[in-house]
């Protein structure tokens, strides 16, 4: 059950950030408001996570995971730059996290 709540503070986080460069600087309402709401629950499912799951790993993979994905959201949905560089660097934090997840735990 902790994974899943990782799972859902990841896309909550992914989802908060989406509506923060949608709400353009706080000035739409509606976008800002749901801003706020995604980021609650990224960090209610985060508190809930780290009941089982060590803090220095679970936060890693939140983080990694998270900007690789709203990496992917930026370009498809803002058409944001993509480059080898940019792809080579973000696949060096997914393989951080994943060894954190693999490695860092002695469960």
């Amino acid at each position: 059950m902790n994974w899943l709540y990782l799972g859902l503070a990841i896309v909550s986080e992914v989802c908060g950030t989406t509506f923060m460069k949608l709400s353009d600087g706080m000035t739409k309402l509606k976008f800002s408001v749901l801003m706020l709401v995604f980021y609650i629950l990224s960090l209610s499912m985060l508190s809930l996570a780290l009941k089982k799951i060590e803090i220095g790993v679970a936060y890693a993979i939140w983080s990694g995971i998270g900007i690789a994905l709203i990496t992917i959201v930026g370009i498809i949905f803002f058409k944001e730059s993509i480059s080898v560089s940019k792809i080579v660097f973000i696949s060096f934090i997914l393989v951080g996290a994943i060894g954190l997840n693999l490695f860092g735990t002695s469960h």
